[in-house]
């Protein structure tokens, strides 16, 4: 987006490493982005490469693909928004060249939290459909976006990135041959270990036979994940080897859609006041946080130093204290 166009110019990045991965831009961004010094711009239809001929004159594009079925593995899809077929690709690595851009490459996204590494094969595999065809009108492009699906650990096993890259790095050998920029985007699993979301209980009840717990955050304020079928690892301050029970887990907006789970697993005497944890929660949970229904998000607090997941938690107890101490003040 533009606004991170803006941020990464203000931290001193080159705007020849940046890319606008979106294939859905405003017109008056993309001229901003071409005005600033980037050249590279995604695209799935037609319109949005006649915007960028309009306000960006001899960019380089290149085009999403879908990855359909593939995504049967992964947490979160993103195929039916984003991405065109193979044969529309094609068309559209054509059309792009009549309107005097510069087709580069392609793009797919196996989908969010993908755990089988075979499914970047597969889309590298679909996706050298369309570099040969657009060699047959004299057309060579060079680089492959592998976009992002790398999976962090929440409550399922997953494959490594390395289990991951080398999938990819055999892939392009055996389809797209030598001379082959790859860049891969893998947001989540790297970043994704680096949070921990602190909530609280403010009230537990009784509905039908349902359990229900109320946090001070919710979907709204930073777990919007949840209801998309992302898992966190939630654990009770002090209450860890109780047993457990399931409840109904929400936040504590007025609306019926802060709702994180159903079927939440957590210690039976879990009540008001208890400290709620959601682990590996560094990725989209700031990003997604609002103030709605005049409810503030969680702080961030930073944690200078690198630590294991194991020395992070067992810091938690102190993060916990020093803020409380610091919400009386």
């Amino acid at each position: 987006s533009r606004g991170e166009i803006e941020k990464l110019l203000s931290l001193g990045v080159e705007p020849y490493r940046m890319s606008f991965g979106n294939t859905i831009k405003k017109l008056e961004d993309i001229k901003f982005a071409y005005d600033h010094g980037i050249r590279m711009f995604a695209v799935d239809s037609e319109m949005e490469l006649e915007k960028i001929a309009m306000v960006a004159p001899g960019s380089d594009i290149y085009v999403r693909i879908s990855t359909n079925g593939m995504e049967d593995d992964a947490d979160w899809p993103l195929t039916r928004k984003f991405g065109t077929s193979v044969s529309h690709a094609i068309e559209l690595v054509k059309y792009s060249k009549t309107l005097g851009l510069n087709p580069i490459g392609l793009s797919f996204h196996v989908g969010s939290q993908n755990y089988n590494p075979e499914n970047w094969r597969t889309a590298i595999r679909e996706a050298s459909v369309v570099f040969e065809e657009a060699k047959q009108f004299g057309i060579n492009m060079s680089m492959i976006n592998t976009g992002g699906g790398m999976p962090v650990r929440y409550v399922k096993d997953i494959p490594t990135v390395e289990q991951i890259a080398k999938v990819i790095n055999e892939a392009v050998e055996e389809y797209l041959g030598d001379n082959i920029t790859v860049i891969v985007e893998p947001g989540r699993s790297m970043v994704g270990n680096a949070g921990i979301m602190i909530t609280k209980v403010i009230l537990r009840s009784k509905k039908s036979e349902e359990n229900w717990l109320y946090l001070d955050a919710g979907v709204f304020h930073g777990l919007t994940e949840t209801i998309q079928n992302i898992r966190y690892r939630i654990t009770v301050d002090g209450k860890e080897d109780e047993e457990l029970d399931t409840f109904v887990l929400a936040g504590p907006t007025c609306d019926s859609v802060d709702v994180m789970y159903y079927d939440a697993q957590l210690p039976k005497s879990t009540t008001l006041g208890d400290i709620v944890y959601f682990h590996t929660a560094g990725a989209y949970t700031t990003e997604y946080g609002t103030n709605f229904n005049g409810i503030d998000s969680p702080k961030i607090v930073v944690v200078n130093g690198i630590l294991s997941d194991e020395e992070f938690e067992a810091k938690i107890p102190e993060i916990v204290e020093v803020e409380s101490e610091t919400s009386k003040e």
